[in-house]
């Protein structure tokens, strides 16, 4: 707690300032008569916007998105629109690769009913809601959107024949696709639940085996599944939706002043591909990094006072509550009476071999959310309750607003500043350094105003139990607006949500980093304790990728005493694996290997140099091992110690149950048709649309502990290689301060361009696959240095 009454004690005033910027931005109040930018194109297809206000920084924005991520572009409006069914068909599933999947109807019929309560409208329009500025910047967007599409022909064969891409482009489009962008950890994990509710009849046995007191909740967690419960909660321990980030400060640095390392692993294709950008008002404005399709904001990037990157945090963003019922239905008991869930009709249109027809689905909700029927989740509607989910990302629309002002940072205790005021980021941590050499950590993302002692006195039995798998509280639905409804801290932007002093957060001069585990340790010196469990959990396993993480750093500062830019760069491509590493000593891992008898396999791993880098051989044994090896106390000989987290677990067990995991593993290789004498580039190769198949190293991420984490998942390009990769390591950012401010390399992992024609498609693929960097052009003269084409782009608004 001792950085937040720091940062509390520094000054309120900024708070105050902020507050004022955000409200009444240097934004114009009007709407520009034109729009007019100019788009400078360097190398590698990244787009150096100029304007003079806001508006025209977003047309700038729009129209090279447009051209870059068409296809993609063109569904996510399609997805906000609430228009899938018409063009694609109702039953095609829509997987985004972060989100649950669902059908397209289920996804229409949940967006159709927000339209019909025009929750965005409202939004926009609310305290909760944007900014003249980034409103501005929005209209702007869609604007160059639409310029993009009238001057150009769609040639990506996905999508070049798609009647439903027109330059019809609104400004309400863009909002309702950031406002679903926001809903992916909560509400996008329930998209076919909340379609599929329906009140039961009077014979529905509802859930059997579930406990009816909390005596009970124990015994019955003992019988479930909780790798099966994380995965439907959209938090699959072996498909995580991740990232890792790495922050060095001034005493750690050969520079002194930050630096920053920055690896989100996203998909590859599809809803969650970065492109980059960098937007510059004269005077005023003056950020570069990466941006999520349909963002005209950067999302990841610098200034030249401030790096930022970010990682998904562990804390819920939603509660579900349960509402005890007045028997079968939909009635329930509040302190001021009986009440109904609301029943609502949704029309959507939908795709037949004969044109199109409507039909009308329903769903329910109350007033904190939509009603699910979920059994994999513990929470069907069953003859006596049923169960709603109140989502914090759903009560705002501050998103664009935050991430622009993050981007006029100074420095990292301003960054947050900023973040707190802005109140709008969705679910992330942020990693940060700056020129002065801070460090920063904090998870002040949006996270449900729920202290654990609110949760225990509102748990009910079953919401205890999923409190107890899952570490997500169950409330009591018939007290939702009354004892248990969400608290509300005073210094919050707004009512429900956790304000700084209950969010963790540390500044540091020597390092700090996050990969997906919880909050807890940043820093093997600065343990972050007692925020409330929403948050993650404290004092707990961290994974093997963490560890690798913070491995780095440990091990490069006994050596060498300091971080160089080239040193932090260089762990993203060294390819340790922390896994490996704590396996291999004693000569645990080749002594279960020798007992399967594969003495041919055995001397390749007993050989093998640990990493996975393209050209070593043996990671392809290893990685199959780790998915198979069992997990807990069957695997190691020191177990997990709070007091010693990045070296326990490790004592690699030798047992009947990971030597077969060994030989199972053996055999998957060989039956990929390849030697185990190949090198790990001939499995594992890239994926994305239009990629060739490039040797990739990196590998399995929390398993493994890669921190050069790539996965294959639904790959539709070179299939026939053993491990396409789709997923994973994305936009990475190495990002050092000069005297003259920022220099930045940059990888974008799968490229700038979606079409397979475009020569800036697979560009940074092959770089990648070289394990190189690109210099990104940040100064005048780097920019003019790499300048490829300049557009000046002027149009009425």
């Amino acid at each position: 707690m001792e950085s937040l009454v720091r940062r509390v004690a520094v000054s309120l005033a900024p708070l105050v300032l902020l507050a004022g910027v955000l409200s009444a931005p240097a934004a114009v109040a009007e709407p520009p008569k034109r729009y007019d930018a100019t788009v400078r194109i360097t190398e590698h297809g990244i787009p150096h916007i100029t304007a003079r206000d806001w508006g025209s920084l977003g047309y700038g924005s729009g129209w090279a998105t447009a051209g870059e991520a068409t296809c993609t572009l063109a569904d996510i409006l399609l997805s906000a629109r609430g228009e899938r069914s018409r063009w694609l068909g109702a039953e095609k599933i829509y997987d985004d690769a972060v989100s649950k999947p669902a059908t397209n109807l289920d996804s229409d019929v949940l967006v159709g009913d927000l339209h019909n309560r025009r929750v965005v409208e409202k939004l926009l329009d609310s305290p909760a809601g944007p900014s003249a500025r980034a409103r501005e910047m929005v209209r702007g967007y869609a604007a160059g959107v639409n310029e993009w599409l009238r001057t150009h022909e769609v040639t990506d064969p996905a999508c070049a024949d798609a009647a439903y891409i027109r330059p019809d482009v609104t400004d309400l489009d863009v909002w309702y696709g950031v406002y679903l962008a926001n809903l992916i950890a909560s509400a996008g994990q329930f998209v076919g639940e909340i379609n599929a509710a329906s009140p039961p009849s009077l014979t529905d046995p509802g859930l059997p085996g579930l406990p009816t007191t909390a005596a009970e909740v124990p015994a019955a967690a003992k019988k479930i599944d909780k790798a099966k419960l994380l995965a439907s909660l959209g938090r699959d321990p072996e498909s995580p939706f991740g990232s890792n980030a790495t922050a060095i400060g001034g005493d750690a640095s050969s520079t002194g002043s930050g630096m920053l390392l920055g690896n989100p692993h996203f998909p590859w294709q599809g809803r969650y591909r970065f492109t980059q950008q960098h937007l510059t008002i004269p005077g005023e404005y003056d950020v570069a990094g990466a941006s999520l399709i349909g963002s005209p904001a950067v999302n990841i990037g610098w200034n030249d006072d401030v790096a930022w990157s970010h990682t998904v945090s562990t804390a819920y963003r939603f509660t579900p509550y349960e509402y005890t019922t007045l028997g079968p239905g939909t009635r329930y008991l509040t302190k001021d009476g009986v009440k109904r869930a609301e029943r609502r009709e949704v029309d959507v249109e939908i795709k037949t071999v004969n044109g199109t027809k409507t039909v009308t689905e329903d769903l329910y909700r109350t007033p904190e959310g939509y009603v699910i029927d979920s059994p994999s989740q513990l929470m069907s509607w069953g003859p006596t309750s049923f169960w709603a989910i109140r989502d914090a990302n759903a009560e705002h629309l501050r998103t664009i607003d935050t991430f622009l002002d993050m981007g006029a940072a100074s420095s990292v205790d301003d960054l947050l500043d900023r973040q707190d005021a802005g109140g709008g980021v969705p679910w992330v941590n942020t990693i940060a350094a700056d020129r002065n050499g801070d460090a920063l950590y904090a998870d002040h993302s949006v996270v449900p105003h729920v202290t654990d002692e609110l949760a225990n006195r509102c748990m009910t039995v079953v919401g205890r139990l999923l409190d107890l798998v899952a570490g997500l509280p169950g409330l009591d639905g018939n007290r939702a607006g009354s004892s248990c409804a969400w608290g509300t801290d005073a210094e919050a932007q707004r009512p429900g949500i956790l304000g700084d002093s209950h969010l963790p957060d540390v500044v540091r001069r020597d390092w700090v980093m996050n990969a997906n585990d919880s909050h807890w340790l940043p820093n093997p010196d600065a343990p972050l304790e007692g925020y409330p469990a929403i948050l993650g959990c404290e004092r707990c396993e961290r994974t093997m990728r963490t560890r690798m993480v913070s491995q780095y750093v440990i091990d490069q500062l006994a050596a060498q005493g300091v971080e160089t830019p080239d040193s932090l760069a260089g762990h993203e491509y060294d390819n340790r694996q922390r896994a490996a590493e704590v396996m291999k000593a004693d000569g645990a891992l080749d002594r279960v290997c020798r007992l399967t008898g594969e003495k041919e396999a055995c001397a390749v791993l007993a050989a093998w140099d640990g990493r996975s880098d393209a050209t070593s051989v043996g990671t392809a044994i290893f990685t199959e091992f780790v998915q198979r090896v069992p997990s807990g106390l069957r695997l190691w000989r020191v177990p997990f110690d709070a007091e010693d987290p990045l070296n326990t677990p490790r004592g690699l067990r030798t047992t009947p149950s990971t030597i077969k995991a060994m030989k199972d593993a053996i055999a998957a290789v060989e039956a990929t048709g390849l030697s185990v004498h190949a090198p790990w580039g001939d499995f594992q190769v890239a994926a994305d649309r239009g990629a060739p198949p490039l040797p990739l190293g990196g590998g399995e991420g929390d398993l493994a502990g890669n921190a050069n984490a790539l996965a294959s998942r639904s790959p539709g390009q070179n299939i026939d290689h053993a491990r396409p990769i789709t997923y994973g390591s994305s936009h990475i950012q190495a990002v050092s301060f000069g005297p003259d401010g920022a220099e930045p390399r940059t990888i974008l992992t799968y490229g700038q361009y979606e079409d397979p024609a475009s020569s800036w498609s697979s560009d940074q693929t092959r770089l990648f696959s070289e394990e190189k960097w690109v210099d990104f052009p940040w100064t005048e003269a780097d920019i003019e240095a790499d300048l490829v084409e300049t557009v000046r782009l002027r149009s009425r608004s």
